[in-house]
């Protein structure tokens, strides 16, 4: 679909996209085709071959974002500690989210560190939980349509560590902390700093959103939100670490939409399935078809600015201490550490197995990027055969 409309859509809107997302549009049109190089593989058994070609590897590609989750998901699975773990979701209003519609890198940042800060502090508190806590966050800025709808999804061990590190605090079974409370300590600290940013002249409007650009209107927009109740979710806990990396895997590399949602690619637009949270039981998946331009609009609306890591992690999980901090939380639960083997395992034949016999596939053949792909069968010591039928 970018192959086919891409183009067009560039020149419709030239001066309007940013180079990201330009760069963004070139990596999926280009992933898995001779553009980016590839290679020649051949049956060790029955010499079938066929061309494979290089990935883009963009994260915010459908496509090459299996790999690099499962990579991430092995480095992650010797952090998991032996307790119920809980799924918390921190939204921003409507109203807030025009405003990081037009400065995303600021806004989502502020996202971020308004929403940790909001679960250490009250986590922290004696007349909650009282104990130091580890969180995975993940950032999605899209709802279930593609529209603009920024969200943090944190994973949170159910308890932390004492003040004095001398013992582990658990939480209650199905209840780590109050989400009325995180809700309102989260508005005060993300209006606060939003503010300030107005007030240092460090956010930006444009179109029907510049009349922002002024204080009292500014202050007006957000008067609403001040008095609104700003949505927290607290998911029950996890049924054990396995159950974990899957919500996992699921999340924290996901793009915009998947290849798997998508029905038809016609004149008429792209038709694809969605979730309308509004409805209940089997009403909630729905079938969407928009325009092409549009299913691309909204498609970009979610290319991150660069260098932006949206998977941060805080409190026992944060930075080069963390090791230290889990090591600390395994000796007070009483559980092993993970044994640390320092050989180097083989790597995973990532490569499917010959379509005909199931045999080995192999490289013989290395073809770079932009350059003339083979036509037939390479040459090889052994001839080379197309599979009998």
């Amino acid at each position: 679909m970018f192959r086919a409309a891409g183009p067009g859509y560039r020149v419709a809107h030239a001066g309007h996209l940013s180079l990201q997302q330009l760069k963004v549009m070139s990596a999926i049109e280009h992933c898995r085709t001779a553009a980016l190089g590839g290679h020649v593989e051949a049956c060790e058994d029955c010499g079938q071959w066929r061309i494979a070609y290089n990935s883009c590897r963009n994260r915010h590609c459908p496509k090459c974002q299996g790999a690099a989750a499962r990579t991430w998901l092995a480095e992650r699975e010797a952090d998991l500690l032996p307790v119920g773990y809980f799924h918390v979701v921190f939204t921003l209003p409507a109203e807030v989210a025009v405003i990081a519609f037009h400065n995303k890198a600021l806004v989502y940042d502020l996202l971020f560190k308004a929403a940790s800060e909001t679960m250490l502090t009250i986590a922290a508190d004696p007349k909650h939980l009282g104990a130091r806590i580890g969180i995975t966050a993940v950032l999605h800025t899209w709802g279930s349509a593609m529209t603009h709808h920024p969200h943090v999804h944190m994973i949170v061990p159910g308890g932390g560590i004492a003040p004095d590190a001398s013992r582990w605090i658990s939480s209650r079974p199905a209840f780590l902390l109050p989400v009325r409370v995180l809700g309102k300590l989260f508005r005060r600290l993300f209006l606060t700093r939003l503010v300030a940013l107005h007030d240092a002249g460090r956010l930006a409007f444009f179109g029907s959103a510049a009349h922002l650009a002024d204080h009292r209107a500014f202050l007006r927009h957000l008067a609403p939100v001040k008095k609104k109740r700003w949505v927290v979710y607290a998911k029950p806990p996890f049924a054990g670490p396995e159950a974990v990396l899957a919500y996992l895997s699921r999340y924290t590399h996901r793009v915009a939409i998947s290849n798997r949602r998508l029905i038809a690619f016609e004149e008429a637009g792209v038709t694809f399935r969605y979730k309308d949270y509004r409805r209940d039981g089997t009403d909630r998946l729905q079938v969407m078809t928009l325009a092409t331009d549009e299913f691309i609009r909204r498609f970009l609306l979610h290319v991150l600015p660069r260098g932006f890591h949206r998977i941060r992690h805080y409190g026992l999980l944060a930075g080069s201490a963390h090791k230290a901090s889990l090591a600390r939380a395994r000796e007070l639960l009483g559980v092993a550490a993970p044994p640390e083997d320092d050989t180097p395992e083989e790597p995973a034949d990532a490569r499917p197995p010959c379509s005909c016999c199931g045999g080995r596939m192999i490289v013989i053949e290395v073809f770079e990027r932009w350059r003339r792909q083979p036509r037939g069968p390479p040459n090889a010591s052994a001839p080379i055969r197309e599979c009998a039928p």
